[in-house]
């Protein structure tokens, strides 16, 4: 293999190949990517065996072939290069030779042969959807995504094809769920059944989103969700595995509704919190009559309290949250004002965007 690329081109290429490949070493072999030269394009190959990449560049190609090599160390050395053509040489035992200039250096890489056998897929029944549309379902549900992999089946968000309501997503660890459904145009469906995108996938896939922006094609195909986007594929591998049945977390009668300035809820929390259990992040909400006093006791640290003006007739109540549960749902929501429903404080709270029940978010209580 003997090529010349535009710099620009090759950091394109592999910038966003850094956070997938795979960083623990329980297989060596998936710090490098895989870079294959034919006719005129550059093509390159990332994968963990959960989220795979390829995306291609154009480039003066005057020998083919292929070679795989560490992802983090040709990044590092085309990052510090200056900016106009690259060339890049497969030499004798699978070195890379890079040169620029008079600047030249040897990289130690391994066979093509050795590469895993990467993932593909049908090209069939993809549907167009707008980067915005999706990166907006992934933020306001991803924080809700479980951490306990005892669980598997909760480390994900669940995408489910609603046909009264669109298109769904939810995510829950048990203490919290946030769901939010969108409608996307299309004349077909993509999925007949449920699936769980892993958390990881979803990160990759907003991170793609933010970068390339505009329409992207969206597939499941078999057990992959492909996202598609000019030449570049990124293709997650679902988790298998049951959902749990998440409507029956959802509180239907919650007869305590209040309406709260977002932005005062949020800073508030955030200030009370500073003194609260480092751990259970608990704090105290307290409701009379259009008001609502936010208070945390850690008998280590201190206590903190402050009161705010909310939208609230019902009786006195005091109810105990985890304060960061309640910041990641108003953080995820950019409407100025929000719904909070309660029964009593021993029943689930529910929130959302004043008046928008396209978004709902559940949050658990804490004994108080």
């Amino acid at each position: 293999m003997k090529i010349e690329i535009e710099k620009k081109d090759l950091m394109s290429l592999i910038g966003k190949t850094q956070n997938i490949v795979e960083k623990r070493n329980t297989m060596p072999v998936l710090v490098n990517i895989l870079l294959e030269a034919n006719e005129d394009q550059l093509k390159v190959f990332a994968t963990d065996l959960e989220v795979s990449l390829t995306d291609s560049a154009p480039i003066k190609n005057l020998q083919p072939g292929k070679v795989a090599v560490s992802a983090k160390n040709l990044f590092e050395i085309i990052k510090e290069l200056s900016d106009g053509p690259i060339q890049l040489i497969k030499k004798e035992n699978n070195w890379l030779e890079i040169k620029q200039g008079k600047y030249q250096s040897k990289i130690v890489g391994i066979s093509a042969e050795e590469y895993p056998i990467f993932p593909t897929y049908s090209g069939q029944g993809f549907i167009k959807i707008q980067a915005d549309v999706l990166k907006d379902m992934i933020d306001k549900t991803i924080y809700s995504v479980s951490n306990d992999e005892t669980r598997y089946h909760l480390n994900g968000v669940y995408f489910e094809q609603k046909d009264d309501q669109g298109y769904i997503m939810v995510a829950t660890d048990g203490h919290r769920l946030s769901l939010i459904s969108r409608k996307i145009p299309s004349s077909k469906a993509i999925t007949k059944q449920g699936v769980i995108i892993p958390r990881k996938g979803l990160f990759e896939i907003k991170k793609l989103l933010e970068v390339l922006g505009g329409e992207f094609d969206l597939a499941i195909d078999g057990s992959q969700l492909i996202v598609r986007h000019g030449s570049t594929t990124l293709m997650v591998r679902l988790i298998e595995g049951k959902y749990p049945n998440y409507s029956q977390f959802i509180p239907q009668k919650l007869n305590q509704k209040i309406i709260i300035n977002k932005e005062a809820f949020l800073t508030s929390l955030k200030r009370v919190s500073l003194l609260a259990n480092h751990k259970s992040k608990a704090v105290t909400l307290s409701l009379t009559n259009g008001k609502m006093e936010i208070a945390s006791n850690n008998p280590e640290l201190g206590d903190a309290k402050e009161e705010i003006e909310v939208g609230y007739t019902g009786k006195d109540m005091k109810i105990g949250f985890n304060a960061k549960y309640i910041q990641d749902i108003l953080g995820a929501i950019s409407a100025d004002e929000v719904d909070f429903e309660i029964n009593d404080q021993l029943s689930p709270g529910l929130v959302r965007p004043h008046n928008d029940s396209t978004y709902t978010c559940v949050v658990m209580p804490m004994r108080i």
